[in-house]
């Protein structure tokens, strides 16, 4: 059971960066398809900020804080590149969002793998050079088994697991809380309202949207650091957790809380297959999407505002058209 609830989390955590970095985009009314790509380009980004770790500090000095740092960078600024790329041509060029973002998984996938192949291939020992950082900073709490099952299941997991957290707390707070959140809301409700308040809706488009981009990217990178620790980077599907963390946006109703449980919910029906014997993993994967149908199904007709997606999404905003 232990080990079954570590899986669930450590997977649910790839699920919760992409739901987080969606969360953010829809509140402003953008439904990015693109966010499995972005969280592939999050993953590039880690791999050459370790290269880059490398060659500055050498493959014998790893010092745990100054890599973790770099890599979330570099992960972080990858992704934003990608969100940037869909705010452009959704935002400024009015492109129709649906498919601009199915581009986007297309074009972040493709880079992933290009890019990183040049990576990898340019020097044998990079794969375990990415490695040993991996290991570094596997662990945040040394010591917790000592605690049992408690540290087990709650402290034995690097600080990606509980960065992830955190921002989903953070992100709740910001749209919940302050005033640049609750003009990010409006203009997710009805743009030409929070323009005609005087709120600069492209710009608060622009921020969330490479923001939300930002998050979703370190999903990429907590994949492959903390879950395949870089041996096996070429090979991961990252865009199949994108789509999971899409459909968990809607199975946590826009709540960035909700997300953090239904995150680890996902995970555990990901890896259940695998704990029971003789079962068929594929079916235990079906679970997440029609758990999701279900959920999507009562919120239609409870029509509750609050658990309801914003009233633009997935539509463009034109000033000219007011």
């Amino acid at each position: 059971m232990i080990a079954l609830l570590q899986n669930a989390i450590a997977v649910g955590i790839v699920y919760l960066y992409g739901c987080i970095g969606e969360i953010t985009n829809e509140k402003v009314g953008h439904l990015n398809l693109g966010i499995p790509g972005i969280m592939s380009m999050g993953a590039l980004g880690g791999v050459i900020g370790v290269n880059v770790y490398f060659i500055i500090f050498g493959t014998t000095n790893i010092i745990t804080p100054l890599i973790l740092i770099i890599t979330i960078i570099f992960s972080m600024l990858f992704a934003a590149l990608g969100g940037l790329i869909y705010a452009f041509f959704t935002i400024t060029l009015k492109s129709n969002q649906n498919v601009t973002g199915l581009i986007l998984t297309t074009f972040g996938l493709g880079v992933m793998k290009g890019i990183g192949k040049m990576v990898y291939s340019s020097d044998p020992t990079n794969i375990s050079n990415f490695t040993n950082a991996s290991n570094a900073i596997k662990t945040l709490f040394v010591g917790y088994q000592n605690l049992g099952w408690f540290g087990e299941i709650f402290l034995s997991y690097g600080l990606l697991v509980y960065l992830a957290i955190i921002l989903a707390v953070v992100i709740h707070i910001i749209f919940k809380k302050t005033k640049f959140g609750l003009y990010a809301r409006a203009i997710g409700e009805s743009p030409q309202t929070a323009d005609a308040q005087g709120i600069n809706v492209n710009r608060y488009k622009y921020i969330f949207v490479i923001l939300g981009s930002a998050i979703a990217g370190l999903g990429g990178l907590y994949y492959v650091m903390d879950r395949t620790r870089g041996s096996s980077f070429l090979d991961v599907d990252i865009q199949a957790f994108g789509w999971v963390a899409v459909a968990l946006v809607i199975f946590s109703m826009w709540k960035p809380l909700f997300g953090i449980a239904g995150s680890i919910l996902f995970g555990l029906l990901s890896v259940l297959g695998s704990f029971i014997p003789g079962s068929h993993e594929a079916l235990f994967e079906i679970i997440p999407y029609l758990v999701t149908i279900v959920v999507l199904i009562i919120n239609s007709i409870v029509d509750k505002r609050g658990s309801q997606a914003p009233r633009s999404l997935g539509l463009n905003y034109d000033r000219e058209e007011r």
